[in-house]
C-alpha cells in the first residue's frame, strides 16, 4: 500500500510528460536554430505539461523560453511575423514527407492536403501578426 499523500501517476500522465519533455527539446532545439520554429514543439509541451502536472506546468511557464516564444500568443498577443513564417514552412516540409510517402494512398492525401490547407489559413488568417517595434 502507497502513502496517502503521494499522487498516483496514471499511464496517460507519463505519456504527457515524456511528450512534453520531446516538445520541451526540439522547442529548444528551435530556439536555437532559425529554420526549426520553437513555437508548435513549445505549445506541444505547454499543453502536455499542462494536462500532465500543476508543478510541471507552473515550472515550464516560469522559464525564459516559454515567456520569449509562447507567452504573447497564449495572452492572445499573437505571433512575430517571422515565428508564423517559420511555422508555416515546417508544416509545409512535414506535411510534404507525409504526402510523399501516402503516394498509393489518394485519401490520405487528401486528408493531407485539406489539414495543410487549414494549416496555412489558421495561421495567416487567425492568429494575429504581432508587430514587434525595436
Amino acid at each position: 500500500m502507497g502513502t496517502p499523500n503521494k499522487e498516483k501517476i496514471s499511464l496517460k500522465k507519463i505519456i504527457y510528460i515524456v511528450l512534453g519533455c520531446i516538445g520541451l527539446i526540439l522547442g529548444a532545439v528551435g530556439a536555437a536554430l532559425p529554420m526549426l520554429p520553437a513555437f508548435p514543439f513549445l505549445l506541444m509541451a505547454a499543453v502536455c505539461f499542462g494536462k500532465s502536472s500543476k508543478k510541471l506546468d507552473l515550472w515550464f511557464k516560469n522559464t525564459k523560453l516559454y515567456k520569449n516564444n509562447l507567452e504573447d500568443y497564449v495572452k492572445g498577443q499573437g505571433m512575430t511575423k517571422s515565428a508564423k513564417i517559420r511555422v508555416m514552412i515546417l508544416i509545409t516540409i512535414l506535411m510534404t514527407i507525409g504526402f510523399i510517402m501516402m503516394r498509393a494512398t489518394v485519401v490520405g492525401r487528401v486528408v493531407l492536403a485539406i489539414i495543410w490547407v487549414f494549416h496555412m489559413w489558421y495561421f495567416a488568417f487567425r492568429v494575429k501578426t504581432k508587430v514587434v517595434t525595436e
